[in-house]
């Protein structure tokens, strides 16, 4: 059995890749400090003999008693609320974080899977945005937390391939969304439920004509999956190309819920990007991957989630 290493297993995105492999027959070691995630992502897995939990901050060293195939680096805090609340903690997850997992590859000679993110195009000038793109990005704005933290263990990773010659992927990862993101976490569409369900307003930051691209978590994991055989280095963009503006997700979100909440408009953040939207050509090409999960049924899989939970 092929044992795989992931960290910030217990955070929204981890935890549902941690399902996906299990269920694919590998054993997971999971690692998270829990700062920003939570065990209950991972409670149904408590008497699962293919997975062991180890609460542990990766800016420390990392090290598990087997042989491990695969580390998948995922520890950080990711939403701007988290990565605002946790600036040196975000910083160093990646980047001394990064560090360590990148070792433990080496030492085990594993395959590294990184999980980036589209930040580091800033608020990109072109559009969509190609993975050869460098990004238009403030380096000292209130964004570059997560930005700036998400380019440097890009470049570690890639030093690591082409001086130690790791096997590695870099995923970078679009809006995305699903089962288990917190509702308090400030993003737009877990916003947007929590205040339509309360028939609250609906603030929405800027003109609202600002654009995303939505993916749901399940595409998202099945492209980590396939970058798992993936020979090819270099960023890849993982994220849904069906682009819709803030205010076409509000609309969405009144209708789904049939609430009566009001739309009102605050200022936009700084640095917020105006648009975003993955070109996903080479994902297509190289992994064979393209996402299958519709907004329309997506949008409906995540507030029936927060309902069953009780968290609307």
């Amino acid at each position: 059995m092929k044992k795989v290493v992931i960290t910030g297993a217990a955070g929204f995105i981890g935890s549902n890749l941690v399902d996906s492999l299990i269920d694919k027959g590998y054993f997971i070691y999971g690692l998270d400090n829990l700062i920003t995630g939570s065990l209950k992502n991972l409670n149904h897995l408590q008497s699962n003999n293919n997975f062991e939990f180890i609460e542990h901050d990766v800016t420390k060293f990392i090290s598990v008693k087997d042989k491990i195939d695969y580390v998948f680096h995922l520890a950080s805090p990711a939403s701007p609320i988290d990565y605002l609340n946790y600036p040196i903690q975000t910083l160093k997850a990646n980047a001394i974080g990064g560090h360590n997992a990148l070792g433990l590859a080496k030492k085990n000679n594993a395959k590294f899977i990184l999980a980036s993110t589209s930040e580091v195009y800033g608020d990109p000038l072109e559009h969509p945005q190609k993975e050869s793109y460098y990004g238009n990005v403030n380096p000292i704005g209130p964004r570059s937390i997560y930005d700036e933290a998400k380019r440097f263990i890009e470049s570690m990773t890639i030093s690591y391939h082409e001086y130690h010659k790791l096997d590695v992927s870099i995923v970078r990862i679009f809006n995305t969304y699903g089962p288990r993101m917190k509702i308090n976490d400030g993003r737009v569409l877990p916003t947007f439920i929590n205040q339509a369900s309360k028939n609250l307003d609906i603030t929405v930051n800027g003109d609202g004509n600002q654009t995303r691209s939505f993916c749901y978590v399940d595409d998202l994991v099945d492209g980590f999956i396939k970058s798992m055989d993936s020979n090819y280095a270099y960023p890849i963009n993982i994220g849904n190309d069906d682009e819709i503006t803030i205010n076409e997700i509000a609309s969405i979100i009144k209708i789904l819920l049939n609430s009566n909440s009001k739309i009102i408009y605050n200022k936009l953040p700084e640095d917020d990007p105006l648009k975003r939207r993955p070109d996903i050509s080479l994902a297509k090409k190289i992994l064979k991957w393209n996402p299958s999960v519709s907004k329309e049924v997506g949008f409906k899989h995540l507030i029936n989630y927060y309902r069953v939970n009780k968290l609307i």
